[in-house]
């Protein structure tokens, strides 16, 4: 019987994402409604880092499995950085992804399209429930499209444009998305991580 692997994350999208990303690894992927509980951990953290490694080890602890957790969020340079570690929080919680990206443009509404520089940064940990806890990242580089473009994905991911490609991220296949974006480089990261908690 193959060892579990519990994606932390409460984010439907993100649970679908990872899955993909680290299909055919040596484990069986769970999430937490799988096993019955609550993706719950307070991400009081400054940095990507912290964030990713408190959710990790806060649900490998309440589970006793090996557990992935990610953090991630966007950051543009017009904003300072924002909305940073606070991407999923940007605008109030309970809000939409449409309506955050709604806000964002309108935030920018202003900035010349070559001013519109932003990166996605992810952070990957992977946690045993003694306490190892090892960790990864990738990020990607784009501008802010002037409009949202594309109904693939999620988050930002309409607003997210690659010049080099004329693409959002919306707009990609997923094995262009997977290979190129933020959570796809860390991803591919951690499945050679996770050899070493066989």
């Amino acid at each position: 019987m193959q060892a579990k692997l519990l994606i932390a994350t409460g984010n439907p999208g993100k649970l679908r994402e990872l899955c993909t990303l680290l299909s055919g690894i040596p484990f069986e992927i769970v999430s937490p409604s799988e096993v019955g509980v609550l993706s719950d951990a307070n991400e009081d953290g400054n940095t990507y880092e912290e964030n990713a490694i408190i959710k990790a080890r806060t649900m490998a602890f309440k589970t006793k499995l090996l557990t992935l957790a990610d953090d991630s969020g966007l950051e543009v340079d017009a904003l300072g950085g924002e909305p940073g570690i606070k991407s999923a929080r940007f605008g109030g919680r309970g809000i939409s992804d449409s309506e955050r990206n709604a806000l964002l443009l309108e935030r920018l509404k202003d900035t010349p399209l070559t001013d519109r520089t932003a990166k996605f940064k992810c952070v990957i940990a992977i946690a045993e429930p003694g306490g190892r806890v090892e960790i990864c990242s990738g990020e990607c580089a784009g501008l802010i499209a002037a409009e949202p473009a594309g109904n693939k994905n999620f988050g930002y991911d309409p607003v997210f444009y690659f010049p080099q490609l004329g693409k959002t991220m919306a707009e990609l296949s997923s094995d262009i998305k997977n290979r190129i974006s933020h959570r796809g480089q860390a991803a591919a990261k951690a499945r050679v991580l996770l050899e070493s908690f066989r």
